[in-house]
């Protein structure tokens, strides 16, 4: 599994922990901070799991409103919690990780749906992300064409 696999999980499990507790992301990113530190063999997933429950806190108005826009019906109350902090950090990832291309993004969080959640996640969790990484590209070319240039491919998007 790569530093970066393990970091999704180990952020989904600070999500998860968060939301089920109802604990503020800063206690929980301090008491995981205090783990790091006595666990250096896990330090290579750190960064980056840090890096998502930030973003995610920071944004998650407005990763939930695209949620909502996205996912036909559903309400974020309504889905399953380990769905929703799933989608929450594939819409970061798509939305505001240009790092890291939306195909993996959605593969990372599908199989993190498949593996840990209901029998329906997975193709539920692959649908909206892959409806808000088209609005994305969309959102891009449209940008684009309005500013007259053409916009070409992305070849790791």
């Amino acid at each position: 599994m790569s530093a970066r696999s393990k970091a999704r999980k180990r952020a989904l499990d600070m999500l998860y922990v968060a939301e089920v507790r109802g604990l503020p992301i800063a206690e929980v990113l301090a008491t995981e901070t205090v783990r790091h530190l006595d666990q250096p063999e896990r330090a290579s997933s750190w960064d980056y799991a840090r890096q998502i429950v930030t973003g995610v806190d920071d944004d998650r108005a407005e990763i939930d409103r695209i949620i909502v826009d996205h996912a036909q019906g559903w309400t974020i109350a309504r889905m399953p919690v380990l769905d929703r902090c799933i989608l929450r950090m594939g819409v970061w990832e798509i939305r505001w990780n240009d790092e890291v291309p939306d195909a993996v993004a959605i593969a990372e969080a599908v199989e993190l749906a498949q593996s840990l959640s209901t029998d329906d996640s997975a193709g539920f969790v692959n649908g909206v992300l892959g409806a808000v990484a088209g609005r994305a590209r969309a959102r891009t070319a449209t940008t684009a064409d309005d500013a007259g240039v053409v916009a070409e491919p992305d070849p790791g998007r």
